[in-house]
């Protein structure tokens, strides 16, 4: 079985996929965890990526392809996977399809985690961390005892610039405007599903799980 989550930063999209690819046995590619790993392995690709990560620029689709291609050649992935984060396009997601049919396989279902983004601004631009300890809060969900000072170490808190409120309005906005056309690409193949982002974890799973029961059965 091969799926595909979709969801804005701070959806939870990522949750989900560790979560759905447990429960079914598959491999999670997460794109930014390829990002990560090919930068410090210090390949010809990996440098490639650490160039456009250190602009602040998105990967091309070229190169992100090729770092799938490659992840999806190892062993694990043979019975199938969980793409987390790719494809964010629809040349990604064409270039995608064509992968799989390669191998004579197809994606089962696009699971895309729907959160207003008044809700997930909210989830964003108030996350904090610790200078000291890097210790995570959040002034909404999980904020400290005392005010801007970290529970643990009692270090200071401060807000990372990519989480600012301002900052996180234009990511938001990049990436509705990349990934619609991508909900609209899957919707119009039937293969799209969307689960409300704003239930609570083991909801969201449970409804994402009872969604593949069908696919599941044929599968078995």
């Amino acid at each position: 079985m091969f799926l595909v989550f979709l969801g804005a930063p701070g959806a939870g999209k990522g949750t989900q996929a560790a979560i759905i690819s447990r429960k079914l046995g598959l491999a999670h590619i997460s794109s930014g965890d390829l990002f990560r790993q090919a930068v410090d392995k210090g390949t010809k690709l990996g440098k490639s990526v650490k160039a456009y990560m250190d602009k602040g620029a998105l990967v091309p689709d070229e190169v992100t392809v090729q770092l799938i291609s490659e992840r999806l050649n190892e062993p694990d992935c043979k019975s199938g996977c969980v793409f987390d984060g790719f494809p964010r396009t629809t040349e990604q997601a064409r270039a995608l399809d064509r992968m799989l049919t390669s191998r004579g396989e197809a994606i089962d279902e696009a699971i895309y985690i729907e959160v207003p983004e008044k809700e997930l601004l909210k989830r964003l631009s108030g996350r904090w961390v610790c200078r000291k300890c890097q210790a995570p809060y959040h002034e909404v969900t999980s904020p400290p005892k005392v005010r801007n000072i970290c529970d643990k170490c009692g270090g200071e808190l401060y807000q990372r610039p990519d989480d600012t409120e301002e900052t996180v309005k234009k990511r938001l906005k990049v990436y509705f405007a990349q990934t619609t056309p991508v909900l609209d690409y899957y919707q119009a193949e039937g293969k799209l599903f969307a689960v409300d982002g704003n239930l609570g974890i083991e909801e969201v799973s449970e409804k994402i799980i009872n969604a593949l029961g069908p696919k599941l059965v044929k599968i078995k």
